[in-house]
């Protein structure tokens, strides 16, 4: 899954179709043979979206609890601004979260160390007091 961070949102996708409780997702998709899980990010966030990116590290992998699949999750960088729906029989929708609605997005929480990585690089909202 390619953790794609630009203009102090993330991408995120809306999958065609629902896998469990998974609707929304970063871009993301099988490793190839002979394929590293950070050539895989890049190569799938271009498939699903357009955008163009560059991998920058890997933030952990897992089984995930939803979906049953092994993922690695990869911190990427864009190298072009924009991003679509380019995939429309894979993907619904694409969308610049801000840090706020991941909540909303993912209601049942993001892996520990993206989380981790997005409260770190994304701006938080100021919260009125």
């Amino acid at each position: 899954m390619a953790v794609v961070v630009h203009a102090g949102r993330v991408l995120m996708i809306r999958r065609r179709e629902r896998e469990g409780e998974l609707l929304w997702a970063f871009p993301g998709g099988g490793v190839e043979e002979d394929e590293t899980p950070e050539r895989a990010a890049v190569r799938e966030t271009a498939e699903e979206t357009g955008l163009a990116v560059s991998a920058s590290r890997v933030l952990g992998a897992r089984v995930h609890p939803h979906t049953a699949r092994h993922v690695t999750y990869v911190a990427c960088e864009a190298v072009s601004d924009e991003a679509g729906a380019v995939a429309p029989g894979e993907v619904a929708e694409v969308l610049w979260a801000e840090h706020g609605r991941l909540v909303e997005l993912v209601p049942y929480g993001l892996f520990g160390p993206v989380q981790d990585y997005l409260d770190d690089v994304l701006p938080r909202e100021a919260v009125d007091e």
